[in-house]
């Protein structure tokens, strides 16, 4: 059954057919396409274009379909060139007469626009439901470790010390930011477009405010043309997939090095490990490096909507088919890396002891060293090339900077007494940086804290992103 062939003299080529056809993938939303149509069928009937037993008829109808395909009694036939006239064709072989007015009032244009919408938002909640469990995890990462001393880098170098509740606390805010990019784009999609027919509404008396009320949108969209050739809400909801990819990716990265031999940072479960074929003693991150490496996929379905996109005239045009495959597999992508993702951080074992090992070998005390000698009366200009010279004595002696006797301190600059020892240990570096956004323990309590009220908010549906 085709939608529109009453212009049509002969039967489209089956290669064209087959070129055509969107049924294949758009299948998916079959829930979605029956969630629509139940809606526009009670507003229909609602402002008397519909009897009341013709709707019954036809709820009834698509009720009964939609639980067949659940349960597998009905298989969708792929010989339809999409899910809406299956869905139809369906409907009248069982309703009859009844079944012929499901499309009154409205266009393929307008449905698929819906069907889109209503997928996309399903799917952006499950993603931010994921974001939620992964941000539990982070917080509880950083409850478990305000006392883990390691170094913090810049340019993979070590640079100062800081704990691990605040290098996970990094990545707690990149994810809160993409939880709060998913509810933005959340508020500015929910606009129904049904009612808006091909591109310029319809003479029926359609109520679209009813119409959206029953499928849980804030109202209707204003204008029809764009109504059916918007795609703005897939190309933001690609982009913030892709930047949840891109700082899954980079903490991937993180886990891959700390994993190494070099590290030894962390060791990864066996349930989130794999093994070489010809190598025995390896134990491969391979979990986080196909995170790494599926982030361009994302990438991908995003750059390429933003292609199809970026030449059309207004209103509806067939490029925009393209938009489902490409949202299926980057939205299928981001769930299945946010939960395998979350499922090794949470069984991830960190080796405290080699961190701390790692922050004192690498000279991550040398700015309190020179703040040090700034609070004994030294310029700051001086004490730093005072202490380029501390750590230039201690790699010819390949020692750190605690373990220089005071006299070696004394020698290099006369202001060093013996509370220098204190004042540059790995507790003391850290504990007195508590400025808020600091890994001081009082700033760390403060921001987890505001952590777990985020969480709660969140958890009670009563979202307040200005955390």
């Amino acid at each position: 059954m085709k939608l529109w062939g009453g212009r049509f003299t002969k039967e489209t080529n089956q290669l064209v057919h087959n070129f055509n056809a969107s049924i294949s993938f758009d299948q998916k939303f079959f829930k979605q396409d029956i969630e629509g149509s139940i809606a526009h069928v009670t507003m229909l009937a609602k402002q008397g274009i519909l009897s009341e037993p013709e709707k019954e008829a036809i709820i009834s109808g698509l009720n009964g379909i939609r639980e067949d395909i659940i349960k597998g009694t009905l298989s969708i036939d792929g010989t339809y060139e999409d899910i809406h006239s299956f869905v139809e064709a369906n409907l009248i072989q069982r309703v009859g007469e009844a079944g012929k007015k499901l499309h009154t009032g409205r266009s393929r244009n307008d449905q698929v626009a819906l069907d889109m919408k209503l997928y996309t938002r399903d799917e952006l909640i499950q993603t931010k439901e994921l974001l939620k469990n992964l941000l539990i995890v982070l917080q509880n990462t950083m409850k478990e470790n305000l006392n883990t001393y390691m170094p913090g880098f810049t340019h993979l170098q070590k640079a100062q010390p800081i704990t691990l509740a605040h290098h996970i606390g990094a990545y707690f805010e990149m994810f809160k930011r993409d939880y709060a990019r998913l509810s933005d784009i959340y508020k500015r999609m929910n606009y129904s477009p049904i009612g808006s027919g091909a591109l310029a509404g319809t003479t029926y008396p359609l109520d679209r405010n009813y119409t959206a009320k029953l499928l849980g949108f804030d109202g209707p969209t204003l204008n029809s043309m764009d109504s059916v050739a918007d795609r703005d809400y897939l190309i933001e909801f690609l982009s913030a997939l892709s930047i949840i990819m891109m700082h899954l990716s980079r903490f991937c990265e993180e886990i891959i090095l700390w994993n190494s031999n070099e590290y030894q940072f962390v060791e990864l479960d066996d349930a989130y490990s794999t093994g070489s074929s010809i190598m025995p003693q390896k134990k491969n991150p391979d979990i986080a490096e196909l995170v790494r490496g599926k982030t361009g996929r994302v990438y991908g379905s995003l750059i390429s909507l933003l292609t199809t996109m970026k030449g059309l005239p207004l209103a509806y045009n067939k490029d925009m088919q393209e938009d489902k495959e490409l949202t299926f597999d980057a939205t299928d992508t981001v769930k299945g890396c946010l939960g395998l993702f979350t499922g090794m951080l949470s069984s991830m074992k960190f080796n405290k002891s080699v961190m701390a090992l790692s922050a004192k070998k690498g000279f991550t005390n040398a700015t309190d060293a020179a703040d040090y000698l700034v609070n004994h009366g030294v310029p700051f200009r001086d004490a730093h090339t005072i202490v380029g010279q501390l750590v230039l004595y201690c790699i010819n002696k390949g020692i750190a900077l605690e373990d220089m006797a005071l006299e070696e301190f004394k020698a290099i600059c006369p202001v060093f007494e013996k509370d220098v020892y204190e004042a540059i240990s790995l507790k003391t570096c850290v504990e007195k940086r508590n400025t808020i956004g600091a890994p001081g323990k009082a700033a760390m309590e403060q921001v987890i804290a505001l952590n777990d009220e985020f969480l709660r908010s969140i958890s009670e549906n009563r979202e307040n992103l200005s955390f």
